[in-house]
């Protein structure tokens, strides 16, 4: 397996406990200024903006629409630092190899329905296991190969 694939995943699993970390319900923005007892104006002023602004920003938090640079400020005028992740479902390391042997499978069962239409089918289960094998090795040697097709 690729270090990258190996050294992100054991990052990712320091990460672990974020998975169950919700948005609150009216955003973190909002969240951490009513919890620190700071009205909006306080925080436009924090901000160098309006407070209607403030008002547009918590706003775009909650529907999306909100760019990187922009909650990082916000963070800060909150006394707070923005981290930012991709957080993969499960380990990388198992979406390379279920790719790998996704593809494999449909790479076996193309050379198989080939040699049958031939009249050459293989009848012995081993040489098709060695051959997907062979075609999943193969693969992970060149992962860039796992993206091409849909």
């Amino acid at each position: 397996m690729n270090d990258a694939i190996r050294h992100l995943d054991t990052r990712f699993s320091a990460l672990d406990a974020l998975r169950a970390l919700q948005r609150p319900p009216k955003g973190w923005l909002r969240a951490i200024r009513n919890a620190l007892g700071m009205t909006t104006s306080q925080y436009a002023r924090r901000l160098g903006v309006s407070q209607p602004r403030v008002i547009a920003l918590e706003k775009s938090e909650m529907t999306g629409n909100v760019t990187v640079h922009t909650l990082e400020r916000a963070a800060e005028a909150l006394g707070c630092r923005l981290v930012y992740v991709l957080l993969p479902e499960r380990p990388l390391a198992d979406v390379v190899q279920a790719r790998a042997d996704f593809l494999a499978d449909e790479q076996v069962a193309s050379v198989e329905h080939t040699m049958r239409l031939e009249d050459q089918a293989v009848t012995d289960g081993q040489a098709g296991a060695a051959l997907r094998r062979q075609i999943v090795e193969e693969l992970l040697r060149r992962p860039g190969r796992l993206w091409d097709g849909p």
